[in-house]
């Protein structure tokens, strides 16, 4: 199936809007265009192959081609196709080239008035139109002469359906960027309100209950999908939309099996995890929308290149300046933001470990390197006299002491990981209580008689 036929059934996914499919790139009118730049190239003596030579020519080649996008106005594109000829002795080209290319040559010096051979640097004023492929908006001619007889003179081509071309592609191109910062911002705006609706449904307060444990459950639950974003190393990076689909859907049907979405304690979960879900289905869709109009640009490039040899598939991105739909940046963004300002406001306990017991960082004490480590494991350091951070090697742990307590720290982490904590104490005051009284020792409750 061709890809025009494609990316037209890409389109009529029920989830676009029609004001979307309406700024969607025009696939099918730049190929329509195309046809038209591929016949105005080849009725100059342009083909593709000719082209090819003429834009990287051989040492000594008489001719020589230069195109460039010329974007100098950020809404419009101006394709410059230049023409240096270098003329000795009154010999134009040599043999080498078509028979088409050497007559549209002729016709284009003569049309300037250009006479053969040895000459002053002159300007001349363009002749009025002969011929609808040398419109008499062609710019001066600029020659020099050399004391061997030679000539060198430069033209610009004017291309009417090359420049059409471009800036259709690039008008819009402009619109899809708008249209993805409009739902960049939108999504934002709903991620920061979003955000603290949550962070105050799971703030854990001794008057009122809360839905943390919940809702800790639900984000660890996504962050292990890593539904846009894998920090694995076999699948580093961000997801693409099919991908990015499928974990979604895994991120739901898991948490549907573990019974997440219901036995909120608050009413107002329920309706925020709806709106969280939302959220992620509604930057699918705008993924999905970004990745088939970039692809459809990338293919329309490269079919522009195989029929003109123009060489514009790489330069056309950088020069076209476009910060969203090119560049792809609306699923990183938003990935980061949901990241900072969404599952953030619920603390995880794989973001408190101490790096050395991987359990959580009781009573942490914090290095001069800023590291920061449960408070047995940095007894345990000093005993062995271990002098560097196990992170970072600085010499920080013999000169840690009770005032490298973080009390701050220590206050956050008793808040939000209740059970957590009062685990580790038991654990560090059974492992105390072993190098104490010997191996025997078991952590019972004192009682009275």
């Amino acid at each position: 199936m061709k890809y025009a036929r494609t990316f037209a059934s890409e389109l009529k996914h029920p989830d676009f809007p029609s004001q979307w499919v309406d700024l969607a790139i025009p696939y099918g009118q730049l190929k329509k265009c195309l046809k038209k730049v591929q016949k105005e190239l080849s009725d100059l003596g342009l083909g593709p192959d000719t082209l090819s030579v003429l834009l990287e020519p051989s040492s000594g080649s008489p001719v020589l081609l230069n195109y460039k996008l010329d974007a100098t106005n950020p809404n419009t594109l101006r394709p410059q196709l230049t023409v240096n000829i270098h003329t000795q002795d009154d010999i134009l080209v040599d043999a080498t080239l078509s028979e088409e290319t050497r007559a549209f040559l002729k016709t284009l010096v003569a049309s300037h008035d250009l006479p053969l051979g040895p000459r002053e640097e002159t300007t001349a004023e363009p002749a009025p139109p002969s011929s609808p492929n040398l419109p008499s908006a062609s710019p001066p001619i600029r020659g020099a002469a050399s004391p061997g007889g030679d000539a060198h003179s430069h033209f610009e081509v004017p291309l009417i359906y090359d420049g059409e071309f471009f800036n259709i592609l690039l008008n819009n191109v402009i619109k899809l960027d708008s249209l993805q910062a409009t739902q960049e911002r939108s999504m934002s705006s709903e991620i920061v309100a979003l955000g603290q609706d949550i962070a105050r449904l799971s703030k854990p307060t001794h008057l009122a209950k809360n839905d943390l444990e919940r809702w800790r459950a639900i984000f660890g639950l996504y962050l292990d999908a890593g539904v846009f974003f894998s920090t694995r190393e076999e699948d580093h990076g961000y997801r693409d939309n099919g991908l990015a689909a499928r974990q979604l859907t895994w991120f739901r049907s898991e948490m549907q099996r573990l019974d997440l979405a219901r036995g909120f304690r608050l009413r107002g979960s329920r309706v925020a995890l709806d709106r969280f879900l939302r959220l992620n289905v509604d930057l699918l869709r705008n993924l999905h929308f970004q990745e088939i109009n970039k692809l459809a640009v990338t293919k329309i490039l490269k079919k522009f290149d195989k029929r003109t040899s123009l060489a514009v598939s790489k330069t056309f991105p950088s020069t076209a300046k476009s910060g969203k739909l090119l560049a792809g940046a609306l699923a990183r963004d938003i990935c980061a933001q949901i990241s900072t300002e969404l599952v953030s406001v619920v603390p995880q306990v794989a973001d408190y470990l101490c790096p050395v017991c991987f359990t959580i960082a009781y009573r942490p004490i914090r290095l001069s390197c800023q590291h920061v480590f449960c408070i047995r494991c940095v007894v345990k350091l000093q005993r062995r006299l271990e002098k560097h951070c196990p992170l970072c090697r600085s010499d920080t742990v013999m000169t840690a002491s009770p005032d490298n307590l973080d009390p701050k720290l220590q206050r956050f982490m008793k808040k939000y990981f209740p059970k957590e904590s009062k685990e580790k104490q038991k654990a560090n005051d059974l492992e105390r209580g072993t190098e104490i009284y010997g191996p025997g020792y078991e952590n019972t409750e004192c009682s009275v008689m």
